[in-house]
């Protein structure tokens, strides 16, 4: 799967890497919905730190189209509502 982080670039990551990154989004919901920002701002860089070290980059001049969009690192709580659906970030 194609992974894009906004304002960063796209990593290709095995698909054996979903359950992960879908644990890490469920836990973001949860802190978003309880309105905890600083679990938010934890579990928001966990997950694009895991996108990061599960991935390879792919080159900057490289245009995949990307399964996913994650938020830059310094969305706000509410930045990241507005791009969720109600699955979270991650579907499924």
């Amino acid at each position: 799967m194609i992974v894009r982080i906004m304002g960063e670039g796209q990593w290709k990551l095995d698909d054996a890497h979903f359950a992960e990154l879908n644990g890490l989004d469920d836990e973001l919901l949860a802190e978003m919905e309880a309105g905890d920002e600083d679990g938010f701002r934890r579990t928001l860089g966990a997950l694009l730190d895991a996108v990061r070290r599960l991935g390879e980059p792919l080159p900057d001049d490289a245009l995949e189209p990307s399964e996913l969009i994650l938020p830059a690192s310094e969305a706000s709580l509410e930045e990241v509502r507005e791009l969720l659906s109600d699955d979270g970030l991650i579907p499924g």
